[in-house]
Order: C-alpha cells, then structure tokens, then sequence
C-alpha cells in the first residue's frame, strides 16, 4: 500500500512538472501562447515604444532645469516599466523609450502634454466663477454642448488660461510643488483612506497660504488643470500655512498614484511638445533571446548531470525541481507582468544559483549522516534539519539586498532586485518542499540503498588560517595591479575605465535608408562598416517600425567622425545627407539612479550586517561577511579596468549580483563555525575550529559555484557581444565570491576575534 502511494505520489508530480512546462512553452489558452512568449521584454531584447520632447520657446534651457524635468519624468514612466528610460538629445530634447509596449499613441495620451498644470481660484477678484460644473444635459433634457459641439460634462474652464493669469486667478503653477505623491491617513472612521500628499516650494508655500486663506473664508474649491482639464477639484477646509497639503476624496490607492504622478509630471519646470514618437526594435540584436535560451538549456543540462553525477537519487530528485522551478519562473513573471532585460537575467542566474546551493547543502548533509552510520530515512530527515539554518540565512540575507534595492533602487536596479525577490522565494520552496517531496517520494518507492545517495568523504585537513596571509597578499596584488591599469589608462587619456554610452552619453545617429532593412543585416553590414569609418567599437541599433529609419548609438563622435560616417552611408549605401540626422545624447544611467543605486546598497549592507550580528550573536561575522563582500567587488571592478570591458547598464547589475552571490556562500561557512562552536565540548584553538569549519564546507562552495559558472559560462558561449560582455565579469565574480568565502571571509573573522576584541567585544 505505501509503495502504491509513492507510485502514484510520483505520477501526480511528473503530471504537475509536465503541466508547468507545457504552459510555460505552449500555453493552455485557446491562442497557445505559453507564458515564455508572453513575457514583457525590456528594450534590450524587444524594444518598445520611444518618445522624443522638445523643450518649448527655448533651444538652450538651464542645465538644472533639464535635470530636473529628466527626473521627473523617469517617475512618471517608472509606472509603465522599471526598465525605462529617460535621457537628454541635444540642447532641448529628451528622449523617452519605454520597453514592453507598441502603442505609442496611448502612452502619449496617457502622459499628456508636460509641463502644464495650475491651481485655479474658483472665482476671480470680483467675484466671477473662473470655472462651473457642467453634467453634459440640459435642464430641458438635450445635451449641454459647447460652441464646436463638444458635450459639456464636468469641471469647465469659463475663461482661457491667459484670460486667468492676467487677472490672477491661476494661484499657483506646477513647477512651484516640490512633492506630489500617493499616501494613506485615518478617516473620521478610523479607516485609512488613500490620499495625495502635497508639498510646495517656499514661493508655493507663500501663494498657497494666501489662496486657501481666500478660498477657506470663501467656502470654494480650488481647481487643479492640467493637460486641457481638472484632474481634482477640491474644497478648501482649512487655511493651509505651512506648505504642506493633503488631497482626499480618493476611491482608491491607484486613483491616488494617478493623481500624484500627473501633478508630479504638471510640475515640470519646462513646458514639452512631442517632437516624435516610434516603436522602436531590440537594442541587442535579433538573436540575442534565441542564443539566451540555448545558453538556458545548455547550462540546465550541465546542472542536471553534475547533480546526478556526485549526488545520484538526490541528484536526479534536485534537477526534477529545478526544472520545476524554472517553469514557475516563467510562469510568474508573465502572470506579475514584469519586464525581463539583461539586469532581470542576472537575478535569475543569481537565483538558480541559490536554488542549486539549497540542494547541495542538504545532500551534503545527507550524505554526512550516512557516512556517520545513520539509515538512510533518519540521514534525510537530520539533513533538512541541519540545513535549514543555512538556507535561511544565506537566503534571507541576499534577500534583504534585493528588497532594499527594489525600493530605493530606480530603472534597471529594481528589474533586477524583482526577478532575484521572486527567484529567491521559488528556491526556497523548491529546495526545501519540492526536492525534499520528490525524495520522499523515491525512498517510498523502495529505493533505500545507500549506495543510491552516497556518503562523505574524510575531510583533508588544510591550515586556511596559517597560511592567510599569502591569500590576503594574493588579493592585495590583484587590487593593486588594478590601481595601477586604472592609473595609466587615465593618465594616458583613454580613461581608468571604458564607460559606454550607458554612462557618459555619446551621439545618436537617425538614418533614413530607401529601403527597410533586417536587423541582423543591419549588424552583419552597415553597423560594421559605421564602427570601421569612425573608429569605434560599440555601437546599438534599433529600427524603428514601419519606416525605413534607423537608429545608430554610438560613443560621441567629432565632427570629423561624423563626416566619416556620412560619407561610408552615403557612399555604400545612397544615402543622402538630408537623410541623415545626428544629435548628442546625455548618459541613460542618470546621476540620480547611480546615487540611488550606492545609497541602497548601502542600507542593504547596513542592514545584512544588523542580520547577521543578531543570527549569529557577533558582529565580528558581520563584519569580516562585509570586508569580503567589498573584497569581491573590488576584484570585479580590477577586472573591468583590466579587460576594458565596456562599463554599462549590466555594470551595476552585475556588481549587485556578485554582492548576493557572495554573501550566500559566505553565510554557509559562518554557519558551520557557529554550529562548531555550539557543538564544541571543549575550547579548541580558534585557528583549528576554523579550518576544520571551511573544510567541511569547501566541497560544497566550489560545487555551488561550478554550477553557477556553467550556466554563466554557457551565456558567454553561446550569447551575442553585448551578452559576452555580461556574462565574462559575472564569471569572474563567480569565482572570487568563492575565492573569497574560503580563503578571505573565515580567515578574516578568525583575526577580528584573536587580534581586535576590545573592538568587537560580544
């Protein structure tokens, strides 16, 4: 009976495996699109929707102003997509590009027209209503229509702006509130109600007090306009002296959102006029989402026959739920409607790897057990248990970065903490229910021979402690070899490192051919030939739809440089001058998202180490976890300067998830010390304990590691240049996260607690 259960147990799983797959790939609807091609793509993979503004009756607005409307606007598109983007062109043009849509007359509708919006008194000087309710029907029953016929419905104006701001009715502009946005306070009820938050500059401040003073003692409303209507009239029920206001009447926390973010984008310092809006293709090439799902594959495989390799049944019951959580992952980012670019790619890499890592500590658990003698059901079950800790803690740990990044990161810095939060959750549960469920169920079906799950080797005895100072010279030559390539590049002109476009900017380059071309065509021919005649090595591509325009990127290019691409396109390719429009772009990664990328990595690091101080009931682990998390990135960053590998978008991503990596593995031996210093029945030498803590653990770090590092590498292999870019430092990173967890992280804590404890005392 109980070997009927587990037969029909395993069936129920293999069915539930099949299913996720099938709908991951072909769907279940009646169009058969699985949830994989309904997949939000960034502008790097699909494209999306671009927008081009024009500042209006000034070619040279002031730089903070431009600024400052660039800012705000990234706010307002962030709602459409974590992945947009928001740059200068030129002296007065900023560019929008927004991934993940096509239509791009609805997102101009939606945004409006920025830069417009006012605080209207409801009556003028003498008494006059500036503006009445109209409900579209007349008192005879007809409809109430304007003089062009328009029906009359709602807040109307009964004057013109201009007409309004000679007498001085408008109060305010959009320019003068410095904080619009959505809250939540307590109703008479006691209920909490969603409500708009104000907060106005000191010259606002001043206006605002005088209108309401007017309007409160007048018992009248004060009419929002932006964009041709009132978005919100509200009653004046209080004189309102210290800049600060608060709008209710809310029917809900997403009416709230909208109201704040069209005040926010109505409080541009600059007034825009659309100039032109496109849809645009992938910025990575056509075969960049073929090779990644090759790469995916190729790199899964790898997985699955290391895992069954070393582990065996647990192995096979490990690459089962990782193949589980893989089609979960599909499945939830399409249901979550997230976006997925480059960034997103690297915290579910990131994820997998942890998932990975999750079964190996348990099997090397497992395998512990029954090398102590255990049978092969107790093994299990003491595996899990002694597990847990670790897994929760390297887990929670990387998730705390992830959280903290997703709210105070901005742009491609919280696609990435999205998809690593999710792929954090799915790991867990699959490690820790569907791997554990599966075994359960094998073991049910009469597979109870040790020999099916292996047992621990002796551990080899090695002295990671004497021997610390060669590792920790072995890294300061690493960093200083660094300083030195970064010291000379600069010296010599070329920059300590190769920023892309992403970073500092450079010339974008509109070209209208006569005829449409592929992309891949594009790549093979014209892009070449661009790159050859103006001396450059990077260059993103994206066609525009249904034109015969295309956008070339490039690094800034002189005049010279651009007379040299003139002259290749118009004499391969016909191409006229009059065809052919090139404009200076500002960098896509702002000054505000790298200030807000530092700062939330900051308090992520903060907070790690509040964490792991009170897990562990010492600071000293947080501290060394920290010293080898900066360790890593700094080895990263030699990298880069030494390879001169572009430094980009994906820079930051992959910075961030070598920080997650590292602090994963890093915990897994903290864990093994704790538990050895709980253990111990008698006071070893700290130095002993220590080694034998990383010895126990080194198998399982360089595992880990070499599944991650496969499933990167094959990215590398198999990936178009910019994705080769990518995957090379994570690589790296990969490898120095477990460099640094074996031989800098453990070491480091063993000096801390012998050589600095007036310092860190407990």
């Amino acid at each position: 009976m109980k070997r009927l259960k587990s037969v029909l147990a395993l069936i129920i799983v293999l069915l539930l495996l099949g299913g996720v797959g099938y709908s991951a790939v072909y769907g279940l609807g009646e169009d058969k699109s699985g949830s994989l091609s309904s997949i939000n793509l960034g502008l790097d993979l699909a494209g999306g929707v671009s927008i081009t503004y024009e500042v209006v009756g000034d070619e040279n607005p002031d730089k903070e102003d431009m600024s400052d409307t660039i800012y705000k606007l990234q706010q307002r598109v962030d709602q459409y997509s974590t992945e947009a983007l928001v740059y200068q062109e030129g002296s007065n043009r900023i560019n929008i590009e927004i991934p993940g849509v096509s239509d791009a007359n609805a997102i101009l509708e939606d945004l409006g027209q920025p830069g417009n919006l006012y605080f209207i008194a409801q009556t003028d000087a003498e008494g006059n209503e500036n503006y009445t309710y109209h409900s579209g029907v007349t008192a005879e029953g007809g409809l109430e229509t304007d003089e062009e016929g328009n029906i009359l419905f709602g807040y109307v104006l009964n004057k013109t702006l201009e007409e309004l701001q000679a007498d001085g009715s408008i109060v305010l502009s959009g320019d003068q509130v410095s904080v619009a946005q959505a809250a939540a306070q307590q109703d008479s009820y006691g209920s909490q109600e969603p409500v708009v938050s104000l907060e106005f500059t000191e010259e606002g401040k001043t206006a605002f007090a005088e209108a309401t003073k007017k309007a409160y003692a007048a018992g009248e409303t004060i009419g929002i306009y932006y964009d041709g209507q009132f978005i919100s009239v509200p009653k004046v029920q209080a004189e309102i002296t210290d800049g600060k206001a608060v709008i209710t009447g809310m029917s809900s926390f997403e009416e709230a959102q909208n109201l704040a973010s069209m005040i926010r984008i109505g409080g541009l310092k600059l007034q825009l006029n659309e100039l032109r809006s496109n849809v645009v293709g992938a910025q990575l090439g056509s075969n960049a989402i073929r090779t990644s799902l090759i790469a995916a594959a190729v790199g899964f495989a790898l997985i699955a026959v290391l895992m069954i390799v070393i582990f065996r049944l647990l192995g096979f019951s490990a690459t089962l739920a990782l193949a589980f959580y893989c089609g979960l992952m599909v499945f939830l980012l399409s249901a979550f409607d997230m976006t997925l670019t480059l960034p997103g790619i690297a915290g579910i890499i990131l994820s997998i790897g942890m998932a990975v890592d999750a079964n190996v500590l348990v099997f090397s658990r497992i395998k512990e057990e029954l090398a102590a003698g255990k049978i092969v059901d107790e093994a299990r079950k003491n595996g899990y248990n002694k597990a847990l800790s670790s897994i929760l803690d390297g887990n929670i740990t990387t998730l705390i970065v992830a959280i903290v990044l997703r709210i105070g990161g901005t742009g491609s810095i919280k696609g990435f903490a999205e998809t690593l939060m999710l792929g954090i959750i799915l790991s867990m549960f699959t490690a820790l229910v569907v791997t554990r469920l599966i075994t359960s169920i094998l073991y049910g079906l009469g597979l109870e021979n040790p020999v099916l799950y292996g047992k621990a080797k002796a551990v080899k005895k090695f002295d990671f402690v004497g021997k610390r100072r060669i590792f920790y010279l072995v890294s300061c030559a690493v960093l200083v070899v660094g300083i030195i390539t970064m010291a000379v590049n600069a010296s010599a002109g070329k920059g300590a490192f190769n920023y892309s476009l992403d970073f500092v900017g450079g010339t974008s380059t509109t070209v209208t051919f006569d005829r449409s071309y592929e992309l891949a065509e594009l790549e093979s021919t014209v892009a070449n030939d661009i790159k050859s005649a103006a001396g450059i090595n990077e260059i993103q591509i994206q066609t525009v739809s249904g034109t015969n325009q295309v956008i070339f990127k490039t690094s800034t290019l002189n005049v010279s440089q651009r007379e040299a691409v003139e002259e290749v396109l118009e004499n391969n390719y016909g191409v006229s001058a009059d065809n052919i429009a090139a404009e200076t772009i500002s960098s896509t990664i702002s000054g505000e998202m790298r200030s807000s990328a530092v700062k939330a990595l900051l308090v992520a690091l903060v907070l790690m180490l509040i964490y792991i101080w009170i897990r562990f009931k010492d600071i000293k682990f947080g501290a060394a976890a920290i010293i080898a998390l900066a360790h890593d990135a700094l080895v990263v960053v030699t990298a880069y300067a030494l390879t001169r590998l572009s430094v980009g978008s994906t820079f930051i991503a992959v910075i961030l998830t070598i920080v997650g990596y590292s602090i994963n593995d890093t915990i897994v031996t903290f864990d093994r010390i704790r538990e050895n210093l709980h253990n111990a029945t008698n006071r070893k030498e700290e130095a002993e304990l220590v080694n034998g803590s990383v010895a126990q653990t080194v198998t399982r770090s360089i595992f880990t590691s070499a599944t991650t590092f496969f499933t990167v590498a094959a990215l590398y292999v198999f990936g178009v240049a910019d994705i080769k870019a990518f995957a090379l430092p994570l690589m790296v990173g990969v490898v120095c996260g477990t460099y640094s967890s074996i031989f800098i992280a453990s070491p480091m804590w063993y000096d801390l607690k012998t050589k600095f404890k007036t310092l860190f005392a407990k």
